[in-house]
């Protein structure tokens, strides 16, 4: 029975897409609202091409919910850059959804570890978080993209982290952080690195399986 609820079969079912989309679609809403006050800070205080790099872990989650409409309703003769597009975006789906999952509920436990006081919302975050990151790595196994859409997806991740530490627009920290940049920096741009291993390693065994 368990082995069924990891199977294509059931994780590829329209019963179960749904909900996972819905769910998604959800939370990546709710993602872009949590980021309210740094987008409007960053429209007041930047220049306007940089908002695209404030948001994130729901514009993770955003490249995953597209990716689910990939499943939803699956093209059958797509155009040549219609594949290109996909592959990019599921690439990016992946990368992103297990950088930024694992960095968030880092850095939150970063500051707990320096006295930052927890709440219920520091909890449902980090859950939510662990969810994106592995929820990629589950679906990637039935994706299009590549390694060269995995290159091109590692690319942004850097271009996003060499903006956010530029300009400052990475995401807020706890004040606990604050001393600490120049760590979480280098943390930062290694999670890159880390989340294209182990999409890579994903991938390997997909073309293996």
């Amino acid at each position: 029975m368990l082995a069924y609820f990891w199977s294509r079969e059931f994780l590829l079912s329209r019963t179960f897409l749904w909900p996972l989309f819905l769910v998604n679609l959800g939370g990546t809403i709710y993602g872009y609202i949590w980021y309210e006050s740094q987008l409007i800070d960053t429209l007041d205080n930047h220049p306007l091409w940089q908002i695209v790099f404030v948001p994130d872990s729901p514009t993770a989650s955003l490249f995953f919910t597209l990716t689910l409409l990939y499943f939803l309703f699956p093209s059958r003769n797509p155009s040549a850059p219609a594949k290109v597009g996909r592959s990019i975006i599921e690439a990016l789906a992946v990368v992103c959804s297990v950088k930024y999952g694992i960095w968030a509920v880092s850095m939150i436990l970063a500051g707990a570890w320096q006295g930052a006081e927890l709440n219920w919302q520091h909890f449902m975050l980090m859950a939510s978080h662990l969810g994106m990151a592995f929820e990629a790595l589950l679906f990637f196994r039935f994706m299009k993209a590549g390694l060269a859409a995995l290159v091109v997806a590692t690319g942004w991740l850097l271009l996003n982290d060499t903006v956010d530490y530029t300009y400052g627009v990475f995401p807020y920290l706890a004040d606990q952080l604050d001393d600490d940049l120049d760590a979480v920096r280098a943390f930062t741009y290694g999670l890159s690195f880390f989340s294209f291993g182990a999409a890579v390693l994903v991938w390997r065994f997909r073309k293996k399986a």
